[in-house]
């Protein structure tokens, strides 16, 4: 019973893995952090933050929540959506998500010393960061990291190759130049069989 039960976990736990692979590799620290870093280099985020420093935790403390549950909720909406056969809509919802995640942690990081005042949020954080810290050590986690970075490596080579086939930079004929010389000669051969 013990082994069958592990038997169907383990898939399930590999999903879960990798889906949290895909959202850190791929959303966070591709799309996300990026946008992040954008907002967090307008002018207007740090007069924000300059009036962050003097608004009252418990403000902040509903306003960040109240963005974070927002976000959550977008994000199931969006993978609910997915899952009905609805995606573009998902799509779209979460893509509209990603900016509004990357203030909410730029939100977290500029005002963390108050939210961190609250005792059952720092101990939230902790449990939350101490979760990620033990998945992350897990056999599972390290193995698919490896499967990912081997994917992504293989996908790499594909667009290379595919470059090369579509856009050869050593002839200076890119592909377009390839196609509109084809459709030009199609169009000839067109006219003489006219004729």
């Amino acid at each position: 019973m013990k082994d069958l039960l592990y038997k169907i976990l383990l898939p399930i736990q590999y999903l879960l893995v990798f889906l949290f692979i895909v959202f850190e590799e791929f959303i966070w620290e591709g799309i996300a952090k990026p946008v992040a870093q954008y907002l967090a280099s307008l002018g207007i985020l740090q007069r924000l933050e300059r009036l962050i420093a003097g608004v009252n935790r418990y403000v902040i403390l509903v306003f960040f929540v109240l963005i974070f549950v927002a976000v959550e909720l977008a994000g199931v909406t969006a993978g609910v959506l997915m899952v009905q056969g609805m995606f573009l809509p998902g799509l779209m919802i979460y893509a509209l998500k990603i900016p509004i995640a990357a203030f909410t942690f730029w939100l977290f990081r500029v005002s963390r010393e108050k939210l961190m005042s609250f005792a059952w949020f720092a101990w939230a954080y902790e449990r939350l960061v101490y979760w990620i810290d033990r998945l992350k050590a897990t056999k599972i986690y390290r193995r698919s990291l490896e499967i990912f970075g081997e994917i992504k490596i293989f996908l790499k080579k594909i667009k290379e190759e595919l470059k090369e086939l579509f856009f050869p930079e050593s002839t200076g004929e890119g592909f377009v130049t390839r196609l509109k010389a084809l459709y030009r000669k199609l169009k000839a051969e067109i006219r003489r069989n006219r004729l």
